[in-house]
């Protein structure tokens, strides 16, 4: 049986497990990822011939799984940004492998990658206005963050470790994204960490776990880089 045509209510049973709702959803959006992949590729893409097309619609798959709605962001602004990203993968690793065994000319190995690039800085961007977009829903501006961040490398990594938790807990994370607030108490209570300094670096505590938790891959870097002790310090 058919589980209907509507393209959300799709998502939604992909989302719990209809496996006919996630291959009728792909069906239908099939013309969307290749018409983003041949963009990418500058050159039309077929499916069931190019690995670009099958790269795309795995992509597209990978978003059905990581889509949440109360990200504030569409389903196919976020397919978008995943194919996208996988694309510019897969672009490079190829280049990397041709150029390794064939010894591609420089001139066109670095006209790829300058290609490359472009398309990735189209995807920071993008990522940080969702981020952006994302922080407003908290009441946190890029300037409170700016007048909020910790001054020393151990007051960034504990709070880091609050926002790893909360991301980790489900508990604690639900209780964010519901009530739009620090689980302070519930903090508190799970790690040596004040009440005081939790709520004097709350906004900066919200912004780290709203990048774990969501789907921002560059920012995500940065968080890895803050846990080796290699953020920004002063």
């Amino acid at each position: 049986m058919s589980p209907g045509g509507d393209p959300n209510h799709l998502l939604s049973l992909a989302q719990q497990g209809n496996n006919l709702a996630r291959e009728e959803l792909i069906r239908k959006f099939t013309p969307f990822i290749l018409t983003i992949v041949s963009r990418l590729s500058g050159r039309f893409v077929r499916l069931g011939e190019d690995d670009e097309a099958s790269i795309g619609l795995m992509a597209f798959n990978e978003a059905i799984d990581s889509y949440d709605p109360r990200k504030g962001i569409s389903f196919l602004t976020l397919a978008e940004t995943v194919i996208r990203r996988r694309i510019i993968d897969y672009f490079r690793q190829e280049e990397r492998y041709r150029h390794h065994f064939t010894g591609q000319d420089a001139e066109v190995s670095q006209t790829m990658e300058d290609g490359l690039r472009a398309w990735e800085l189209v995807d920071r961007r993008e990522e940080i206005a969702r981020y952006q977009k994302e922080l407003a829903s908290y009441g946190i501006s890029f300037a409170d963050l700016v007048r909020n961040c910790p001054r020393h490398q151990d007051a960034r990594q504990r709070a880091l470790s609050c926002a790893r938790m909360i991301a980790d807990t489900p508990s604690l994370r639900q209780h964010l994204e519901e009530k739009k607030e620090l689980p302070i108490k519930l903090l508190t209570e799970s790690l040596k960490v004040s009440r005081k300094t939790l709520e004097r670096h709350r906004k900066y505590i919200i912004a780290l776990a709203v990048i774990i938790m969501g789907d921002y891959e560059y920012l995500k870097a940065y968080i890895s880089q803050a846990e080796r002790g290699q953020g920004h310090g002063r």
